[in-house]
């Protein structure tokens, strides 16, 4: 017995010894980087105006979420805590920047205003873009995270016209869609044979539902499910050296297939906690007497198990069938390729990097068919606060041609000649399409949009300037009273002053940052 403890503790020892070697991205190529985000503002007394108000508080920003389209990168910024400037951006990818590029404001400094329920864009996560260049975001009207989180404008779908730069839409959710746990942070978009046959599927992570809106007939309706809970059983998380619990976390990934020869497509779905993937037909949810039955219950089809540590909240499917999501366990990209069964042995995975890649919140492939990817390190910002601003990378875009990525992998089924593949059945909610053959889409004929579309020098007319998630929302500004800088102190509730970032008791002074651009 004292032979073997005297073994192991020199195994243990030996182990710690030797260094471990963090493994590096070797098809990704890193496009973009940040310690800290940072924004365009109109000059540079703005922004500086913006720091000392607490309108911008850098390492309060973290981004998640990104799309391609034409010559931008969207960049999505969570107003999770003060500070956040802007929530829905981009990045010209058509301008030669350095390594950090400031973000813009999409469509504008006006629209992303906290707070403003008629006309703003208070707190978007994932977004899309269409085959009609229309940009889907769904504005969550939150601020803040977990128990801090405060509703302050209700759940919306804003359609933005990617040519003009013109909102095209504006919806509101029924009541009857959300409840009182609600929280959508994904969407997926699914464009029919014309643009105005377009459905928008949201997953709510922490209600357990879907919500479908139809922009034809321009209404919304909920979809519930079994398929669409946690797994008990994987609610355990360990990232960065980090272990927590995500328990709760239901529905949340989701990608969408090529039309298949019955005419829809199929929606692949994976809850947070959980290691499995589910799919559904679009004629189920596309219908609304059809999804809101008892019957339809047996149309959503559970998956084999992806394997250990394959928890995932991004999700993206081409029209070659590929499937890439996310490994935020393994802080790795992975694949499957849909002309296979689904199993442990077709998982391939891309390409992993044990520091970039840590927590990789966003996957995108674009019309040329790059895959992008975001990390941000979300659980070292959230949980440990502890992200080092000064020193440190936090925030990463990664791309690399789909192509280069899946050679040599079981991605990769065309190169492999030993590959057999099933024969096709229409029948089946995965039956792919092959070829696939995309519809003829017309134009969307825009509307006119009631402020100016493109992103300018102009200063926001108005600006929230809460320091506190939720509290005390100040939506006045140069516009009630031209010329005037308001000044004045904004009680929190509890008393005692605290810096810009403090908790709900905080008290501040709120000279707005926009007032120095007007003088």
């Amino acid at each position: 017995m004292t032979a073997f403890v005297v073994l192991v503790a020199a195994l243990c020892a030996l182990a710690a010894a030797e260094p471990v070697t963090a493994v590096q991205a070797s098809k990704l190529q890193e496009r973009f980087s940040w310690r800290s985000l940072d924004f365009a503002f109109p000059d540079e007394r703005s922004r500086q105006v913006a720091l000392t108000t607490g309108g911008f508080i850098p390492e309060n920003n973290l981004p998640v979420g990104i799309e391609v389209w034409g010559d931008k990168l969207f960049v999505t910024v969570p107003r999770w805590r003060a500070g956040i400037p802007s929530t829905l951006n981009y990045i010209s990818l058509s301008v030669s920047y350095t390594d950090s590029p400031k973000l813009v404001p999409y469509p504008d400094w006006k629209t992303n205003i906290e707070g403003n329920c008629g006309t703003g864009i208070t707190t978007t996560y994932r977004i899309k873009a269409d085959a009609c260049n229309r940009l889907w975001v769904l504005d969550t009207g939150t601020v803040g995270i977990g128990n801090t989180t405060q509703n302050v404008c209700p759940y919306s779908i804003l359609v933005f016209d990617l040519v003009t730069d013109q909102l095209l839409r504006r919806y509101t959710l029924r009541n009857q869609d959300t409840n009182a746990n609600t929280f959508i942070a994904n969407i997926a978009v699914d464009v029919g044979q014309t643009c105005d046959d377009t459905f928008l599927y949201a997953s709510d992570e922490l209600g357990y539902g879907l919500i479908v809106y139809s922009w034809e007939l321009n209404t919304s309706w909920r979809v519930q499910h079994g398929y669409f809970l946690p797994d008990p059983l994987k609610g355990d998380f360990t990232i960065a050296g980090l272990n927590f619990q995500w328990f709760e976390e239901g529905i949340f990934g989701m990608a969408l297939s090529a039309i298949k020869q019955d005419g829809y497509r199929t929606l692949f779905f994976a809850p947070l906690a959980s290691n499995r993937e589910f799919a559904v037909s679009t004629r189920v949810l596309r219908d609304k007497t059809m999804a809101e039955s008892e019957e339809s219950y047996h149309q959503f089809l559970a998956l084999p198990n992806r394997g250990p540590n394959t928890h995932t909240t991004a999700q993206f499917m081409g029209d070659d069938g590929i499937l890439f999501y996310n490994l935020i366990d393994q802080n790795a990209v992975g694949c499957w390729n849909s002309r296979l069964p689904f199993s442990k042995e077709t998982q391939g995975v891309l390409d992993r990097d044990d520091i970039g890649l840590v927590f990789p919140s966003d996957v995108k492939v674009d019309a040329q068919k790059t895959l992008w990817v975001m990390s941000d390190r979300m659980p070292v910002f959230l949980i440990s606060n502890s992200l080092d601003f000064k020193n440190d990378v936090n925030f990463r875009i990664y791309s690399a041609p789909v192509a280069d990525l899946i050679r040599g992998t079981v991605c990769d089924v065309d190169h492999q000649a030993n590959t057999v593949l099933p024969e096709d059945d229409s029948g089946t909610a995965l039956a792919p399409l092959r070829p696939y053959t995309a519809p003829a889409l017309p134009a969307v004929t825009p509307q006119a949009a009631s402020y100016d579309p493109l992103p300018t020098a102009q200063v926001p007319l108005s600006a929230p300037l809460s320091r506190h998630p939720g509290r005390a929302l100040e939506l006045t500004g140069p516009a009630a009273v031209d010329g005037v800088t308001p000044l004045s102190v904004v009680s929190h509730g509890l008393g005692g002053a605290q810096s810009p970032g403090a908790g709900p008791g905080a008290s501040s002074y709120s000279l707005q940052w926009w007032s120095s651009g007007r003088r």
